[in-house]
């Protein structure tokens, strides 16, 4: 009778609650999946919500501002990068990530300095530098410095003014560190005759032709690239008999839009 019970008992398999000991699935509990769509870097996933705090980022927001060239006018500063993505379609380029230490009394601090280039290859062009703990960090960072510094290229002719501009307006010098660059121009189809560093910023500018020199110690490439954006800055420096006509002073944007601007503080 024992040995009946015994048999009956082990014939008995142990319950257990629904689901309990079983994997989870795959993404479950809210954790995005493999293979699913990334955000973007620079923070584009944030502009749906942007919430500007500056008077600058107000008048954009509200439409009153709509070209980005009313900003250059009046040389406004940029304080949010949502502006530069409200007006320009710009894409960036990672060129150089490069580790960076620091002597504490704890030891060495290791951290990541990433030099990014970002331009609408059609006469804009930006630069950043970020170091963070991060490479990610570094990276994003780089990308939202590289949009606040957006700045113009004045872009001009060699020989007739025939078709649109392609080259450089003037010869322009640009020195960052002990490595100086010369951008002079070009005609047209020559190409952009420069190194990799260079060529590439020149690129994102929106210049077909031109001639580069530099000099110094051009392996140090951050003063390389920096070198290169500087002189790009200074194709607006020189006052050339074109830009000679006479301008009507208009009241800046803050002036002309202070109701507006009243009515969204209070």
């Amino acid at each position: 009778m024992a040995d009946t019970t015994t048999a009956a008992q082990a014939d008995q398999k142990p319950t257990r609650a629904f689901g309990a000991g079983q994997r989870p699935q795959r993404g479950a509990g809210g954790a995005p999946q493999r293979g699913g769509p990334r955000p973007q870097r620079g923070g584009q996933g944030e502009t749906k919500s942007w919430t500007p705090v500056t008077k600058l980022g107000r008048l954009v927001s509200l439409g009153l501002i709509k070209n980005i060239h009313e900003i250059y006018l009046f040389s406004l500063p940029i304080k949010e990068y949502q502006i530069i993505d409200k007006f320009l379609s710009l894409k960036d380029e990672v060129m150089k990530i490069v580790p960076v230490q620091k002597q504490t009394r704890a030891g060495q601090r290791t951290r990541f300095k990433a030099f990014v280039v970002v331009g609408d290859h059609n006469g804009h062009v930006g630069l950043g530098v970020k170091c963070a703990k991060e490479v990610a960090t570094a990276i994003s960072g780089a990308i939202v410095a590289a949009k606040l510094s957006v700045i113009p290229v004045r872009r001009g002719y060699w020989g007739n003014k025939l078709g649109a501009p392609h080259t450089v307006p003037t010869k322009v010098t640009g020195k960052c560190g002990s490595v100086a660059v010369r951008l002079v121009p070009a005609p047209r189809g020559t190409g952009i005759v420069a190194a990799r560093v260079p060529k590439k910023l020149l690129q994102f500018a929106g210049v077909d032709d031109v001639y580069t020199s530099s000099r110094g110690k051009t392996r140090t490439m951050g003063n390389f690239v920096m070198a290169t954006f500087f002189a790009i800055t200074k194709t607006f420096a020189y006052l050339t008999p074109d830009l000679w006509r006479e301008v009507k002073l208009i009241k800046t944007p803050y002036q002309e839009h202070s109701a507006k601007l009243a009515e969204k503080s209070q």
